[in-house]
This record gives C-alpha cells, sequence and structure tokens, in this order.
C-alpha cells in the first residue's frame, strides 16, 4: 500500500542566510524503517526527522537512506524549527527525546528564520587506536604535512573520529578514497570522519564532515560532530566554537556549540512555508 506523507523541508544550520542542510521533517506515521529510509531520499534530502509529541516531551527519530541514526544534530535544529513554526509565538522551548535520554530545546524566531539550540549530552573522548590510524587516515587522503596533532574518537551516541589539519586549504584539498573510507569506519563502527582546520583565535573553524557508511559521503552540517569537537577544544581553553561546514557541497553551513558552563549546539533554520507530498 503507498502511503502519502505531509514533508516539510526545514534548512538547517543556515550561514548568513544562505545556504544550509535540507532536512525532511514530519509528524510520526506507522511506517516500517524501509519506509522511513525512502523518505530522504524521495524529499532530496540526506536526513529525514520523525516528530512525535508523547505526554510532555517530543520524541524525535532520525533516519537516511541506510538506517536509522540514534541521533542528529542537524536534524534535531530542523526538528525544533518546526515545532517552533507550528507553536507560532517567539519563543518555543521544549523537551526533546532521542537516544534513550531527554533534554531541552530553545529555537527563537529572528524575522523569516529561527535560531535553534540544544544540550547535545555527555561526550565520550579517547584516544585512536594504531589500528585506526593505520586504516581510516590513509582512506581520508591528507594532503603530505597537513595532518595537525590532536585526533580524538568521540562519542555521542556513536563514535566518530576527529581528525585536524593544519588549514583551511588543506580541508578544501581532501579527495577521500570513500569505498576505502567506509571500510575502515564499517570495521571500527565509526559514524564517519569529521576533518577540521586548526581553530583561529576566534575559536572559528571550518569543517567537513565524510560518512558514507550511512549513506552521506559528505554531510553539508554535523552538528554533534561539532559539540564533539567543543568538548575536545574545551581542555585547551577553548569556550566556544563557531564552525563552517558545506562550501564543498555548494551550500555554506555554520554551526556553534560550547561546552560550558552548560553544553549547546545550534544554528539558524528556515522551514519552508508549504509542505511537500510524498508517495512512500
Amino acid at each position: 500500500m503507498i502511503s502519502r506523507l505531509s514533508v516539510t523541508i526545514v534548512r538547517a544550520c543556515l550561514r548568513e542566510g544562505h545556504g544550509g542542510s535540507p532536512t525532511a521533517v514530519l509528524d510520526e506515521v506507522p511506517l516500517s524503517d524501509a519506509e522511513r529510509c525512502r523518505v530522504p531520499v524521495l524529499a532530496g534530502t540526506s536526513h529525514a526527522v520523525f516528530v512525535a509529541p508523547r505526554g510532555s516531551e517530543v520524541s524525535l527519530r532520525f533516519f537516511t537512506a541506510e538506517g536509522e541514526l540514534p541521533a542528529c544534530g542537524h536534524g534535531t535544529v530542523a526538528a525544533l524549527a518546526f515545532l517552533a513554526e507550528r507553536a507560532g509565538g517567539p519563543e518555543y522551548r521544549g523537551t526533546l527525546r532521542a537516544a534513550g535520554r531527554s533534554f531541552a530545546g530553545r529555537a527563537v524566531r529572528e524575522g523569516a528564520r529561527v535560531r535553534a539550540a540544544f544540550e547535545p549530552g555527555p561526550v565520550g573522548l579517547r584516544e585512536p587506536t594504531t589500528a585506526e590510524r593505520g586504516l581510516v587516515l590513509p582512506a581520508l587522503r591528507v594532503p603530505p604535512g597537513a595532518l595537525a596533532p590532536g585526533a580524538r574518537v568521540a562519542s555521542i551516541g556513536r563514535e566518530r573520529l576527529l581528525v585536524p589539519v593544519a588549514s583551511r586549504s588543506a580541508l578544501t584539498a581532501l579527495a577521500p578514497h570513500f569505498d576505502r573510507l567506509r571500510a575502515a569506519c564499517d570495521r571500527f563502527g565509526f559514524l564517519g570522519c569529521y576533518v577540521y582546520s586548526v581553530p583561529t583565535r576566534s575559536g572559528r573553524i571550518a569543517a567537513r564532515m565524510f560518512a558514507p557508511s550511512i549513506g552521506v559521503p559528505e554531510d553539508i552540517a554535523n552538528a554533534n560532530s561539532t559539540a564533539c569537537l567543543a568538548a575536545a577544544l574545551a581542555g585547551r581553553g577553548v569556550t566556544g566554537i563557531t564552525v563552517d561546514m558545506g562550501d564543498a557541497l555548494g551550500s555554506p553551513a555554520t554551526i556553534t556549540a560550547s561546552a560550558r558552563p552548560v553544553p549547546q549546539v545550534g544554528g539558524v533554520a528556515e522551514v519552508e512555508a508549504a509542505a511537500r507530498e510524498l508517495a512512500v
């Protein structure tokens, strides 16, 4: 049986009103996981978010073409913008639930757009093993001499490798071998690799997220990995970061994150005026 769904597209994590990561947001409906995976494909987005009010909380489920994710940062920003648009008024505050935990989210209207932020939860950090470095880093094909010290495995729902490079130009030049990268990430259970430039004094960073294991060779915006990076840098005295992503894909995005005093991550989003109908 064909299901007809009303889907709202939200561009999450805009940069100065442009770009962002188009995300499909829709109310929870009775679908199989395979049908849910078709939604982002049919909507032309990398991710889909299913929103379900349950008592005093709003439950979120995230899907890509490859399957369900335990968490999705820019998907959470998109869901908050969607909920704020539906609620009306200048500000929305709510308790969200995903990956087995409840957390606070907030969205404030800024003209036609919404600035959303949420508490990403605890971040686990560890040194990568020799085997992890040996398989993953060559697949990224970082230019000679461009790798900077400080790679970390970070976990917020699922592990991913944070890889620093010396400059934005080195980041731009990256051309990973995606088959090898997927095989390496699959072997170690990584969500993907978040490669970032060394921060400026003001905390400005450029980053690229490669996640072929979940069907997203490169993500326009990845807020949870940015939250992981903020946690990793907090020990070096960096209190907040602003991360530019998406340039290599022609869709500039910006994410902000801080680890202290209360961890927060978010960005600006814009909700499409009219919902789309999809046949799944």
